[in-house]
């Protein structure tokens, strides 16, 4: 029975987490799966409550953070050697960034038969300075070279990993898509609409419009109040604006709201312009409650808020950057560029004034979501791929 050692930055609320947690769980009988990762950092969400749904115990290292820390990362490494040596697994696949670097180090230290790792974004774009990003290249490409297999979330992150970036090659990167439990985003939606929009004092003639995800200057939340403040001076439709996540920039966008006399509450649902829910674990009760989805990030992988939005029959306005175009079905979505805010701003008027066509639109291609994000085509598509890597390992080994 080959062993799999499945590594993640940590468990923080987001679509990464059901991924490998589908994948520990419905991967065929004949794999043994350790599932491993670091815990939530302040201002997130946790988790843990994904995994221990579907039954599994996930070990949590604590020295594993998101930011670079030489010493926790280095402790973070020898436990992880520790647990390899133990567990001696057969494959080791890392998710995201900072697993992806010490979770390989140790692989390749301990001589692992073979290593995957899966990019779910990238930190090329948008996040660091000219240098510090060519030098998160240079491990990458380092790594890579030390790796049977990168798997890429859409082609678009496929060619941007090898041609634009060239991190690996092109001929060890394999597309498979993200997968999950859709079913949750189609079931029950008028009792759930009716619950998030009493609990959230939204009118029934009132347009819910949400973004979801971190509060972090990567996910440009500006964009997004920007785009609201446009559209409440339509005066045609009553707006309620939902900002739903937590972190780091929560104060700054206060500000902003303050600086622009638009009103906001969080404790207290009154009836101000915007709404910051803070975290809400129950994703499909909230999406059941919108009309529309907005995401205006200046950097993504496969942002999952898009794909559940498209599952629960939401039309999404959304700037085109990582994998987004591979994701949203024509019929579901507005795309703009990232570097210009006023589509962004003109699409989400343009969506406002046209929902109710454009709502029956995103119904209507909600059909093949659920078939191409379904998480048994996820783990159908690993499986396949440890196969052959697995199959290549025994033919080396004669």
């Amino acid at each position: 029975m080959p062993k799999v050692l499945r590594i993640i930055n940590r468990f923080n609320l987001g679509g990464i987490t059901y991924n490998v947690s589908y994948l520990s769980k419905y991967l065929p009988n004949n794999y043994e799966t350790l599932l491993i990762g670091g815990p939530e950092e302040e201002g997130e969400e946790s988790s843990l409550f994904i995994p221990h749904s579907l039954g599994l115990k996930p070990t949590i290292i604590h020295e594993m953070r998101r930011s670079i820390n030489p010493f926790q990362d280095y402790f973070a490494y020898r436990r992880l050697k520790k647990i390899i040596k133990e567990f001696k697994p057969d494959i080791v696949h890392t998710h995201a960034s900072k697993a992806g670097a010490i979770g390989r180090m140790a692989a390749i230290h301990c001589k692992v038969p073979v290593i995957v790792h899966t990019f779910h974004g990238h930190v090329f774009k948008g996040y660091f300075g000219k240098t510090v990003t060519k030098v998160f290249i240079g491990i990458e490409k380092y790594l890579s070279k030390r790796t049977h297999a990168i798997v890429a979330i859409s082609e678009i992150q496929k060619n941007e990993l090898s041609q634009i970036y060239g991190v690996c090659k092109a001929e060890q990167t394999h597309v498979i898509p993200l997968g999950f439990d859709l079913n949750r985003f189609t079931l029950d939606q008028e009792e759930k609409r009716k619950n998030f929009r009493q609990k959230y004092n939204v009118s029934d003639d009132c347009l819910a419009i949400g973004i979801i995800g971190r509060l972090a200057p990567i996910k440009n939340h500006y964009l997004f109040i920007d785009s609201i403040e446009a559209a409440l001076k339509l005066k045609s439709k009553k707006i309620k604006a939902l900002i739903i996540g937590d972190g780091e920039t929560k104060q700054a966008l206060k500000d902003y709201l303050d600086q622009k006399k638009l009103s906001y509450c969080e404790d207290t649902i009154d009836e101000s312009d915007f709404i910051f829910t803070s975290w809400i674990k129950q994703v499909d009760l909230a999406l059941a409650g919108l009309d529309l989805v907005c995401l205006s990030s200046k950097n993504e992988g496969t942002p999952v808020s898009l794909i559940e939005a498209q599952a629960a029959g939401k039309f999404i306005v959304s700037t085109n950057v990582g994998g987004i175009q591979d994701i949203l079905h024509p019929q579901c979505g507005f795309l703009s560029p990232a570097d210009a805010p006023q589509d962004f701003i003109d699409n989400v008027i343009k969506a406002v004034q046209n929902f109710e066509d454009l709502s029956m639109q995103a119904k209507a291609g909600r059909a093949e979501v659920l078939q191409k994000f379904s998480y048994t085509r996820l783990c159908s598509d690993m499986a396949n791929l440890y196969v052959k890597l697995l199959a290549k390992t025994k033919s080396i080994d004669r």
